[in-house]
């Protein structure tokens, strides 16, 4: 065919996408109990696996006894590993991926304490977790993204109940979980 492109059409058959989803939220939102409900039914891959499986900079801050991670880094390491594989990411910088969906797991400032303070966490991690909650932070990082964003409130929720609105959100029920219907505002106020 000389002087014409040859243009290949692929089917929709032929046509694979593939879905990345984050799980994601402050720590002691439920992330990691609630993706174990789910794990047999998806591809569920912890953030933190990846960082320490390979190829991921990382700095030991001491002084907020964590580890900083390159998200750049990891998300072309994430890209390179996953590739051709429906996944959901679970970690707080998850939200920081190349993904096409970001479910945010979002707890009261006030419960999300007792959770952590449960952990063992000092006084100065606990409180630097609840601000952030308490402002929105992931949520907000997560909107500023390409991705879809939806939000659970898992405050009053058990892990199978928290598993099962993943489930429906992974379902298409994206609407009800729309940002923006939970609100630490009063609580927040209350610190002051």
């Amino acid at each position: 065919m000389q002087g014409h492109d040859v243009i290949n059409i692929l089917s929709s058959q032929d046509l694979v996408l593939h879905m990345l989803v984050a799980l994601t939220g402050t720590p002691g939102t439920g992330k990691s109990t609630a993706s174990e409900l789910i794990r047999s039914q998806y591809d569920v891959v912890e953030i933190i696996d990846l960082v320490m499986k390979g190829g991921v900079s990382t700095v030991l801050d001491e002084d907020r006894d964590s580890l900083e991670i390159d998200t750049g880094e990891l998300d072309e390491y994430m890209l390179n590993e996953l590739i051709d594989r429906d996944v959901i990411l679970v970690g707080h910088l998850s939200h920081f991926l190349s993904v096409g969906l970001i479910i945010v797991l979002r707890c009261q400032p006030s419960k999300l304490a007792s959770r952590l303070r449960s952990r063992g966490w000092n006084d100065s991690k606990i409180k630097e977790n609840i601000e952030a909650e308490g402002c929105d932070v992931i949520l907000v990082e997560s909107i500023e993204t390409a991705a879809e964003v939806c939000e659970i409130d898992t405050t009053n929720m058990s892990a199978r109940e928290v598993a099962d609105v993943i489930e429906e959100i992974l379902a298409g029920e994206r609407e009800k979980y729309a940002p923006g219907y939970v609100d630490w505002s009063n609580e927040v106020m209350s610190w002051f």
